[in-house]
């Protein structure tokens, strides 16, 4: 469901745009990429998205971090990963 999502962000440090604002973002993995830690925040502001996210036997499983479920999942789904 999100997870095409989820890998289109790379590994470690990168940079993205969402909103019409820069993000500094960070991704770590893990569990041989059964779970992944998101932390983005804002670059010259004061906005930021995270979340974990794991993958069981059962289900895929998002688990935003003090923010609504809508939130993150519109980061993921319109963030612009920069090059």
């Amino acid at each position: 469901m999100l997870l095409p999502l989820i890998d289109k962000i790379p590994a470690g440090y990168s940079e993205g745009r969402y909103n019409g604002k820069k993000y500094g973002i960070s991704k770590t993995t893990f569990n041989n990429q059964k779970s992944f830690k998101i932390f983005a925040e804002e670059l010259g502001g004061n906005d930021f998205i995270s979340l974990n996210y794991y993958i069981t036997r059962q289900k895929e499983w998002l688990k935003p971090c003090e923010m609504p479920e809508q939130k993150v999942v519109d980061f993921l789904k319109n963030v612009e990963i920069l090059k």
